[in-house]
């Protein structure tokens, strides 16, 4: 997902262009599946399905209102701290949720079917959550009362915020039926690890130990065709003792695919011990 960019201007536009199509994909997610069904987990948005039931405001005009009400509490309590990456997050979805409620106004979930609309509640908010967090950006909500107390408290935030999801969670049994707080707790459950499978997903990368003969084709299949680079050291068989070069890289899977096939018709005795890592820090992958 991380992309490098020479010029700084294609960089802030490639990360904002991120932005709002995985606020696009978590708002379709939120306000298709969750909301109709009013399933009760995962911030801001949980507690407006609540409230919604309670006042006469919809879930979608509470969502707008808290938002706008945690960047005021962002701007006062964080000042410059406060990114402006999760300020324009926060603000598309915002303006995303009452123009979806205009125009596709939703008295009733989309289908019959109460755990496939869960199924796209949790997903498509997570994919939207992990590419956010992958570029270092979040999607506001309850997560500016995290960057608040961490800023100003000592509580221990991940549990703070638990707690505020399972406080909207547990309403969700009073306030609608036992069907749907059950519903509620299996989302609230899946929504993390949800998000933590999609970053490894988007993250993953594969890395090469290539122990060969003759590295310069290969490096410089690495280095001209795939436009990564390598590190070589020299190494020794343990059991003919003959001298060998070893060649470590690490690329993208698609990029890993083209390797393997290349070292196979090139030099089909080398040995290659390809491993998965989803998080590879430096230039050409994250640098956040």
């Amino acid at each position: 997902m991380a992309r490098d960019f020479k010029n700084p201007q294609m960089k802030t536009v490639w990360e904002y262009g991120l932005i709002t199509v995985s606020m696009m994909i978590m708002t379709i997610g939120v306000y298709f599946f969750k909301f109709p069904n009013h399933f009760a987990f995962g911030g801001v948005t949980g507690f407006s399905t609540v409230v919604s039931e309670l006042t006469r405001w919809s879930a979608s005009q509470f969502t707008f209102i808290a938002n706008m009400v945690l960047l005021v509490l962002g701007f006062l309590f964080l000042g410059r701290d406060f990114g402006i990456k999760t300020v324009y997050a926060s603000l598309v979805m915002s303006a995303m949720l009452p123009v979806l409620e205009r125009f596709f106004p939703m008295a009733q979930p989309l289908t019959d079917e109460p755990l496939l609309e869960l199924v796209f509640a949790i997903f498509l908010p997570a994919v939207g959550s992990a590419v956010l967090f992958n570029i270092g950006a979040s999607s506001g909500g309850t997560d500016i009362i995290a960057m608040i107390l961490k800023k100003h408290t000592s509580f221990n935030i991940g549990t703070v915020l638990l707690l505020v999801d399972l406080l909207s969670v547990v309403m969700a049994f009073f306030i609608f039926d036992p069907t749907t707080g059950l519903f509620s707790s299996l989302g609230l459950m899946a929504k993390s690890l949800m998000i933590d499978g999609v970053i490894e997903s988007i993250n993953q990368c594969k890395c090469f130990s290539i122990v060969c003969d003759d590295p310069d084709p290969i490096c410089d299949y690495i280095i001209n065709t795939l436009n990564r680079s390598a590190t070589i050291y020299k190494a020794q068989g343990a059991f003919t003792h003959h001298p060998k070069t070893v060649v470590m890289t690490t690329m993208k899977r698609g990029q890993a695919v083209k390797l393997r096939n290349y070292i196979r018709q090139t030099e089909p005795t080398a040995f290659i011990q390809i491993s998965n890592s989803s998080e590879i820090v430096g230039k050409g992958f994250l640098t956040n």
